[in-house]
């Protein structure tokens, strides 16, 4: 499988290489940071983020007199929020919870903060939810309040925007997202994170990400699969399509309104979420069961993922399935009726 060591150590090698360039011209970015996970990857940079603003507004070894203000979306991922806690531990980074999307208490937070330095990160496609970050009036802030804009495009990458350039490029807003993290585990179908920003922040993060530090770097055919997949995503620009499609039609037989290929079903409990997806799968459906801790308590869900493998007929199936498991006239509360058809 090739070097058995860390990146910084023998675990990088051309291969790599070639993978961090096609994701930074992907992105539209400078250079790019390979990490073992996704999970790495957004802890390697929150870690780091707490010392990497000072020291990129200085250019010295900061002495951490001031903290790194992090303004985070109430519903980002788990690795977020770890990397955040640990920020914390170290003493600097101050972490700020804003309500899921909600920029109006985004900005009132921003405008009352009186750390010079700011950093808003936000998944920019929630897995969970299915709905995607408002980047517009995320912008607009940006502009205002002068913050570094880190977004979390793990299940925008590939499979949004004219080229697969992910979320960003979908709201046509590359050149204000500062750094953007992903994974390769998704769309890519490999295993793998990565950040991709300027070569000044890959240099820091290389320094101070100490889960990119002292983890074993990718194998090497993982690295040589996901970059064919960006190749693959790059051209073949019907399999978005497909998927765009298959969203239209799963709203036009269902009169669910999602906006992307992510469906969240929420059906309360934890019993009725397995009794539900035990259901689908002998309907033949491989819908999970969302529950704590990936959820809070009593919103567990079906979470369903369209995918351009499935065809129209497919998702009529699926629909009919669905009909016979959950009342689409109020998918977000728990019916009678579901355990009684079950």
């Amino acid at each position: 499988m090739g070097p058995r060591g860390s990146a910084l150590i023998c675990g990088y090698t051309d291969y790599h290489g070639h993978l961090e360039a096609s994701l930074a011209k992907l992105k539209k970015k400078e250079d790019c940071l390979l990490c073992p996970t996704g999970f790495a990857a957004n802890m390697a940079f929150m870690v780091a983020a707490g010392s990497i603003a000072s020291l990129l507004a200085s250019g010295k070894i900061p002495h951490r007199t001031e903290k790194v203000a992090v303004f985070s979306d109430a519903l980002n991922h788990a690795s977020i929020i770890d990397g955040l806690r640990l920020g914390e531990r170290l003493n600097c980074i101050e972490t700020f919870v804003y309500q899921h999307c909600d920029m109006f208490h985004l900005d009132a937070l921003l405008s009352d903060c009186t750390i010079s330095k700011k950093v808003v990160v936000t998944d920019s496609l929630f897995s969970m939810d299915g709905d995607f970050a408002p980047m517009n009036e995320l912008v607009t802030l940006r502009k205002k309040h002068k913050f570094l804009l880190v977004i979390d495009d793990a299940h925008g990458t590939f499979t949004c925007g004219k080229d697969g350039g992910g979320v960003a490029q979908e709201f046509d807003c590359e050149s204000d997202v500062d750094i953007c993290i992903g994974t390769l585990s998704k769309a890519a179908g490999c295993t793998g994170g990565f950040i991709a920003c300027s070569k000044r922040w890959k240099q820091l993060i290389m320094s101070r990400g100490r889960s990119f530090i002292f983890s074993t770097a990718m194998p090497i055919p993982m690295a040589a699969a996901a970059h064919a997949a960006t190749f693959v995503a790059e051209k073949e620009a019907w399999r978005r399509k497909a998927i765009q499609e298959r969203v239209q039609d799963f709203r036009d037989l269902t009169g669910i309104p999602i906006t992307s290929h992510i469906v969240s079903i929420i059906v309360g409990s934890e019993e009725n979420s397995l009794l539900a997806s035990r259901y689908m799968l002998k309907s033949g459906f491989h819908v999970t069961a969302i529950r704590p801790p990936t959820v809070p308590p009593n919103s567990c869900r079906l979470r369903i993922t369209l995918s351009a493998a499935h065809t129209r007929k497919d998702v009529k199936m699926l629909a009919v399935a669905l009909s016979n498991c959950v009342n689409f006239q109020d998918v977000h509360v728990e019916t009678p009726e579901l355990l009684a058809k079950l």
